[in-house]
């Protein structure tokens, strides 16, 4: 390992340590803000040079140091110069989603053709079992109006580019991920107002018109100025494809400070059961997507799939819609913690498939390069031994 890599992974390493016992101490955010902020960024940076599973966990450990910074000094992270920061979430949403449709073409939406019982049944699923569990979490926890609204706006969101990722990562069908992320996005300007309206209305005013016409111009209209320009330009600026997935981690991690910032006090006295119901919320997105792919008779990769589509909502989206609801302090607070878990849980579900898979892989070659071996464990019925 690099020695600059080894050094930030002891510099996170003190860090921990001296918050540690500044807290024991009795020390404030004066104190702590530094330790913990700097932990997270050293941790963030030290993990890309190693060659474990943390290395995919550096995006999640760079947005616990934007929301450490957001928590500990949040009046830098909502006016600056008299502007309002807030005012940047939506722009900041419209570039990410640029940069997803840079990286779609017609053929991802072509894939509903090739396999149209794939993305059926995992539209059904995201489209159903997420609201339900969110409305769910969102009266069993008896969350405060709008921040239980938030939990339902975040459940009937699609899926975004991170689970397109997770796919890839996970060995799953990266080309039903990419359609399903796809057709479930443009099929939202509908699903998602008229989930909330029908659950989220008993917390908060739900206009479904102004929120069908937010996704329109904040969603769809960047995501097809970004086809267009793969259509006729790509591979024509090769910078924008490298510089974009940095932009939109970049963007994702500013948005998520400025909404921890704006909801700081509300986070300070149910942050803890906002994290649990983010947890319960994501880990039954996957459990009732994979087996509702099971029980609906699809192949392991496509159950993988529809798990990750299910389980990882457009964060994003749901921000930018609390942001143009007027509500980003409450309304946000969902989003906000559920995104960095989701990173969190989808990088650790997918990496265990793929370990999974490549041993699964192993021993389906180990018994075909050696056949004696494989014709050792049949018994003389024909039957494979038990």
């Amino acid at each position: 390992m690099n020695t600059i890599y080894k050094s930030l992974l002891y510099l996170s390493l003190f860090c921990l340590i001296a918050a540690g016992v500044a807290a024991a101490a009795g020390y404030g955010a004066t104190v702590l803000g530094p330790l913990i902020t700097t932990m997270f960024v050293a941790l963030a940076i030290g993990v890309r040079g190693t060659e474990t599973i943390f290395k995919s966990f550096a995006f999640s450990l760079w947005i616990f140091a934007s929301v450490s910074f957001a928590m500990f000094y949040p009046q830098y992270m909502t006016t600056w110069g008299g502007y309002n920061l807030s005012n940047l979430i939506v722009p900041l949403i419209q570039l990410i989603m640029f940069g997803m449709g840079t990286q779609l073409s017609l053929k991802d939406f072509a894939g509903v053709m090739k396999k149209p019982r794939g993305v059926l049944v995992g539209l059904v699923c995201q489209f159903s079992i997420m609201p339900i569990v969110g409305i769910s979490l969102a009266l069993s926890f008896g969350f405060p109006a709008e921040i239980a609204a938030g939990v339902v706006l975040i459940g009937s969101c699609p899926g975004g580019v991170a689970s397109n990722v997770m796919a890839f990562i996970a060995e799953a069908d990266l080309a039903l991920s990419i359609t399903l992320t796809a057709v479930a996005t443009m099929l939202s300007p509908l699903a998602t107002p008229f989930l909330m309206q029908l659950l989220a209305g008993q917390f908060v005013p739900i206009d479904a018109i102004g929120m069908m016409l937010s996704i329109l111009n904040m969603i769809i209209a960047p995501i097809v100025l970004g086809l267009l320009f793969n259509h006729f330009l790509h591979g024509k600026m090769k910078w924008l494809d490298d510089i974009m997935p940095v932009v939109s981690m970049v963007g994702i991690a500013y948005i998520i400070a400025i909404i921890t910032a704006a909801g700081r006090d509300s986070l300070v006295s149910i942050g803890l059961l906002l994290i649990l119901a983010a947890i319960i919320h994501n880990a039954l997105g996957y459990f009732f997507g994979y087996w509702g792919g099971r029980l609906l008779g699809m192949d392991e990769k496509s159950c993988r799939t529809i798990a990750l589509e299910v389980g990882m909502q457009n964060g994003g989206m749901a921000s930018g819609l609390a942001q143009e609801m007027g509500k980003i302090a409450t309304v946000g607070l969902a989003p906000a913690v559920f995104g960095p878990w989701m990173n969190i849980s989808g990088s650790t579900l997918a990496n265990w498939w793929r370990r999974r898979a490549l041993v699964e892989d192993e021993e389906t070659t180990s018994e075909t390069s050696n056949p004696a071996q494989g014709a050792a464990a049949v018994g003389e019925t024909g039957q494979p031994d038990e």
